[in-house]
């Protein structure tokens, strides 16, 4: 089991990444370590919402609904949603 410091760390973690990662930001992927994924450098997706693990679940132009990892993945954000 968790300790209450750690619990707290990752909910302040989640917090932060659902702040810079707001629903609506359009992500570039620059490489997802996902073998199995259709997903290339370059596809673009926008940000449904962040996850309780802290995953940023997505919609994929090309019709993935593939999540990101942040730390794993790597992806810059193209446009805020506060510019859409």
């Amino acid at each position: 089991m968790a300790n209450l410091d750690t619990v707290i760390s990752l909910r302040e973690e989640v917090l932060a990444l659902r702040k810079q990662y707001d629903a609506g930001t359009i992500i570039e992927l620059i490489e997802m370590q996902d073998p199995w994924s259709n997903l290339r450098s370059g596809d673009i997706g926008t940000v449904q919402y962040v996850d309780d693990a802290g995953q940023i679940q997505m919609r994929w132009r090309r019709g993935s609904r593939l999540a990101l990892i942040p730390g794993v993945d790597s992806f810059k954000i193209v446009v805020h949603e506060e510019h859409v």
